[in-house]
């Protein structure tokens, strides 16, 4: 069985090879991020969990993982004109610093409504910024020019083998730190951290369960697992920044597959989930990292029979790159009436 497993792992873009190899790439420059756990949130859960605080990461998120592995696995002269990806900012982010490490110009595409903070992160890391509107359609046409002007090497954001190998290496780290794990829980959107995660793990353990957590106002996943095909949104409206994309065609694979299902939540549980981690974790993360608690914390987890025997679950905390600018316009204002 384990066998079979392993052979149809072995037909996607990435596998444990290539993720181990990628794990050594980039084991010079990347953190490996530490796990927590809280006792009141396994009592509020009725669960064990432990949390990967991908948050910790350089840049602040999991990405500079996928982001490191594909800049160093360039070529001397394919790395000589750059790189190019489009990102709403933490790709951008990573892909920046990665660049910087190397030594090598990143042209990074941004939409016009990414939060400052991520966009302060790309500036703060040398990335050269180049702004699209704030959809897919334009994020991709603005790239393809910078592509053509500048002969620099596309790193997709999500849709491809050195990124998917590079984030694969979370579960490599989480099942060495926390064995006995019996369940993953991950953001989903484009499906890079997912897929490598998926792959890694069901390549160690079988047997593992792999939940992907999506906002139920960009829930493209949960549509195209129902479907059995990509589905694609007009539009999609949740508070989780870094949960907008769309599925690509190197992920899409990989979670049909591997992905065994797929929770959505609203804003507020995601909201609620933030509060809980900055209360009892002392973690502060975005939105789109706090989803995998919200999804544990969802009635639609806790009353599903077949997540039961789910006992002892990592969720990985993706990302911290939180915009806090309201947060101290709202402790200056108090301040200021106190005065």
């Amino acid at each position: 069985m384990e066998a079979k497993a392993q052979a149809s792992i072995n037909k996607y873009a990435a596998d444990i090879s290539s993720i181990k190899a990628a794990e050594e790439r980039i084991s010079p420059y990347a953190y490996k991020t530490p796990v927590l756990s809280s006792e009141t949130l396994n009592s509020i859960s009725g669960r064990k969990l432990y949390f990967k605080c991908e948050c910790f990461q350089k840049g602040g998120a999991f990405k500079f993982r996928g982001a490191c592995n594909a800049v160093f696995s360039l070529t001397d002269d394919e790395a000589a004109k750059g790189v190019v990806t489009h990102s709403s900012g933490n790709h951008a982010a990573a892909l920046s610093l990665a660049a910087k490490l190397r030594g090598i110009p990143a042209h990074i595409v941004i939409p016009k409504n990414a939060p400052k903070c991520k966009v302060e992160n790309v500036m703060r890391y040398g990335g050269q910024i180049i702004w699209s509107e704030a959809n897919v359609q334009s994020r991709e046409e603005v790239a393809a020019k910078v592509l053509q002007d500048t002969g620099a090497v596309l790193i997709h954001p999500y849709n491809d083998g050195r990124i998917i190998s590079g984030q694969g290496t979370i579960s490599l780290e989480l099942l060495e730190q926390v064995p006995h794990i019996d369940t993953i829980i991950i953001p989903v959107s484009g499906g890079g951290l997912i897929s490598g995660v998926a792959l890694a793990a069901k390549s160690i353990n079988p047997a593992i369960r792999i939940l992907a957590a999506e906002p139920k106002g960009a829930d493209d996943a949960a549509r195209s697992k129902a479907a059995g095909s990509i589905v694609t949104l007009p539009e999609t409206k949740t508070i989780a920044d870094g949960l907008r994309a769309f599925l690509g065609s190197l992920t899409w694979p990989v979670i049909r597959d591997l992905v065994d299902d797929i929770i959505t939540v609203d804003d507020q549980e995601i909201v609620e989930a933030m509060r809980l981690c900055y209360e009892i974790l002392k973690v502060a993360i975005e939105p789109s990292g706090a989803i995998g608690l919200a999804a544990v914390l969802s009635n639609s987890f806790r009353n599903n029979p077949a997540w039961n025997d789910c006992k002892n679950i990592g969720i990985i905390l993706s990302g911290g790159n939180v915009d806090l600018d309201v947060l101290w316009e709202s402790i200056n204002k108090r301040v200021r009436e106190q005065d």
